[in-house]
Formats: C-alpha cells, structure tokens, sequence
C-alpha cells in the first residue's frame, strides 16, 4: 500500500509540478510516436488494397464512415473517462477515480455490443445503398462486417490507453497502439494474399479485416495488463463497474459531444462519398487515400490534444491557472508546426505521395489537385484542435460538437454541394479550407469565453 500511494504521489507530481513544456512533450511524444506508427499501419493497409483492384481502395474508402463512427464511439467513452478521471486524481478523490474507470468499462460494452448489432445487421443494406459495383460491395461487407463484430479487442484498447494517460503514464500507450499497428502491418500481407506454408488462403479485403482485428486485440490485451500491473491510480473490482448515475453524466457531458463529433466526421464522410460518387468512384477512392495520408499530421496533433486535456484537466481540478494558460501556448506553437510541414509536403510532393497506391493516370490527376487545396487548411486546423483541447479538459464538450458542426456539416457539406454542381471535382476540394475558415473563427469566440468563465477567475482566487 506504501509503495502504491508513494507511485500515485509521483503520478500527481508530474502532472502539477513538471514544467509545462516538458510535460507536454514527456506526455504526449509517446502518443505521437503510437498514432505515427497507427497512421503508418492505415496507408501500408491501402497499400496492400490497392493491389488488389481500385474497387477494393473505393470500398476501404466506403468503410470509412462506419469505421470513424465505430471509433468515435471509442474515443468518445475514453475522453469522458479521461477528463473526469484526471479531474478526481488531481483533487485527490481515489473512490471517484475507482468508480470512474469502472464506469467507463460498463459503456464499453454497452457501445460494443451496438456495433455488433450493426455488423450483423447493417452493414450490407449500407454498401448496396452506397455502390452499385459488384466488386466493392462484396470486399466491402466482407470488410466491415468482420471489423464491426469483433470491435471488443478496439473499445478495451482505447479505454485501457485513456486511463494510463490521464494517470500521466503515456508511456505505454507507445507500447500497446505501436505493437498493435505493427501486428496489422505484418499480418496484412498473410491473409489478404494468403501464406501457402500456413496453409492460408488468400482472403483479400476479409483478409486485410481479419489483420486489422488482431492487432486491435492484441493492443487491448497489453492495455489489460498495463492497468493492471502498473498504474496504482486506478483500483478495479467488480463493484466499481456497478453505473452510477452521479459518475456517469460528467464522463457522457464530455463524452457524448466527443461521440457525436465522430458521428459528424461520419456523417460528413458519407455525405462527401455521396457527392463523389456522382463523378466517379475515383474520386471516392482518392479522397480515401487523402484520409490516410492526412492522418500522418492529423494523428500527432491529436496526441497533443489529448495531453493537453489531460493536463488542463487535471490542473483546473488542482485549481492551478498558470499552468493552464501555459500549456495551451505551447500546444498551439507545436500543432502549429506539426500543420505546416503537413502542408509543404502535400504541395510539393503529391505524386510522390500518391504513387505508393498503384494509382491510374486519372487517379494521380485528380489526386494531385486533391492534395494540393485540401492541405490549405492544415494550419487553420492546428489552430482549432489546439485550442478546442480546452473545452473537453473544462467540461464544456459542447462547444467542441458546435466546432465540429460548423467545420463538417453546417459549412463543409454545403459548399460541396455548391460547389459540385459546377461539374468540376477540383472545385469540390475547395469546401475545406472554405469550411475551416468558419469553425476556427468560431473556435476562438468559444475559447475566450470559457477562458474568461473558467480560467480567468482562478487567477483572483
């Protein structure tokens, strides 16, 4: 027990002492490095698709919704569990933080179990809505269907990471999402194109599904046994998973608007393939492979995010306003430069960058001009996800869905539309950087808001 509380003491130490700076980086770099090696595993996964036929790359790209939604709902469990943990261990609370994480596992299986329901029952009434191509509706439902119904090895694997973060040992979240990604990558070749000394067949797009459930649970096994065996902030038993209704609504205040931030991207996914679809699959299929790529920038820059709110959470429970301010500065400097050389590396080298997907020539023409407009947005972004870090870390996870709304749904989808109705695609891709305008100038009308509500008064106390 000595040893436990003396771990839990360091733990919180680190969290409210650690400069800024170091902090950030000592938290979020292992996380960076996980999601680069995530990013990695996606576009080696298109990879090996795209050798397979271009309807198979647009079915990959299809799935992306039910994909996004799946891990939205994924995230969503484990950012409300984040923040709300983070906040009882920084007001020292271990009964809260017990029930917290126990709480947490209940909405796992609760969501799990949905997505099993819609892997049975939905995915194929889905493709067969989406494309009338044979060839991408089958690798498509094979595709989903098998990620849908063993989603377990995902939800355990993001749930077990978020307590390990907001506990402030990141460190091994490098271990279970980078050993996870890897498993894919190895994995993909074997049972896409199958492995005669094994005597497995070659299963193409149900293959590259099957590699991709088995690096998730292997994460999840090793995200098991991290809590487990090292993070003492957190004791489990059975009579923590009971659900309270007091624990409950603060982990859904903020995880709910994180669910249906993902619901929106989902949403905003499907619309966009709907309207691509209209001039060729395509252009589905690159603004597939856009997604991936984008990811390499994308996914960094969450890892800051979700330091930030780790730190910014438990600080405001702390009652520490320096430390508050001081973090987002330098999460906003880093997403910042993370953006901008996403950006040089889209405009310089998109053939570069999309020859690695056995493109046809019209494939690499209208990809080119993808990449080139959609990254005009990139900085913009950094700007917003850094500062949006805040509304989730100080409970107002709403702001973040009205963000999102605004950069997907409200302003995105629209002007695509608009714009499509021109006959040229090129034009299409001009809907981002018009839609991230909107959401980050409303970004910053949120964040002083709750800056001058949340923040601010600390510093009178």
């Amino acid at each position: 027990m000595q040893k436990d509380n003396q771990s839990r003491d360091l733990s919180q130490n680190k969290m409210g002492i650690m400069p800024e700076k170091k902090l950030l980086f000592n938290m979020a770099l292992p996380m960076i490095i996980a999601m680069i090696v995530q990013a990695l595993y996606n576009v080696v996964d298109s990879i090996y698709v795209s050798r397979i036929s271009e309807s198979a790359v647009t079915a990959l790209s299809l799935a992306f919704p039910i994909q996004n939604l799946l891990i939205g709902f994924a995230v969503g469990i484990g950012v409300g569990v984040n923040s709300m943990l983070s906040k009882a261990l920084g007001q020292g609370d271990q009964n809260l933080a017990d029930r917290t994480a126990g709480n947490g596992i209940f909405l796992t299986l609760i969501a799990t179990g949905l997505f099993i329901l819609i892997g049975i029952f939905g995915v194929k009434p889905y493709y067969i809505m989406q494309s009338e191509v044979e060839e991408t509706v089958n690798g498509g439902i094979a595709y989903t269907t098998i990620c849908c119904i063993f989603s377990l090895g995902i939800f355990i694997e993001i749930l077990g990471e978020r307590l390990l973060q907001a506990s402030g040992r990141t460190g091994y979240t490098l271990i279970t999402q980078g050993t996870g990604a890897v498993v894919n990558i190895l994995l993909d070749p074997v049972f896409i194109f199958g492995f005669k000394p094994l005597g497995i067949p070659a299963l193409g797009m149900a293959g590259a599904a099957i590699a991709t459930v088995i690096g998730q649970w292997i994460a999840a096994i090793l995200a098991v046994i991290f809590n487990l065996k090292f993070n003492p902030d957190v004791r489990f038993s059975l009579a923590v998973l009971r659900p309270k209704k007091k624990v409950l609504a603060p982990i859904l205040s903020v995880g709910v608007p994180a669910i249906v931030m993902n619901s929106i991207g989902s949403v905003m996914t499907f619309g966009m393939n709907y309207i691509l679809q209209g001039f060729h699959e395509t252009a589905t299929g690159v603004f597939g492979i856009y997604f991936k790529l984008q990811s390499f920038f994308f996914m960094p820059l969450f890892g800051i995010n979700n330091a930030t709110i780790s730190i910014i959470a438990f600080n405001y429970g702390a009652r520490k306003p320096e430390r508050i301010t001081r973090t987002l500065k330098i999460a906003c400097s880093t997403a910042m430069v993370i953006m901008l050389l996403g950006t040089a590396i889209f405009l310089l080298l998109p053939d570069l960058l999309l020859s690695l997907f056995h493109p046809s020539a019209e494939f690499l023409r209208i990809g080119r001009s993808a990449l080139r407009i959609i990254c005009l947005h990139f900085p913009l972004a950094a700007i917003g996800i850094a500062l949006g870090a805040s509304f989730q870390a100080l409970g107002n996870g709403i702001y973040s869905t009205v963000v999102s709304l605004c950069r997907q749904l409200i302003a995105l989808l629209p002007a695509a539309y608009l714009l499509s109705l021109s006959g040229k695609v090129t034009l299409v891709w001009w809907s981002f950087p018009i839609a991230e305008i909107i959401s980050v100038t409303v970004t910053l009308l949120f964040f002083r808001r709750i800056y001058r509500q949340k923040v601010r008064p600390m510093y009178q106390i």
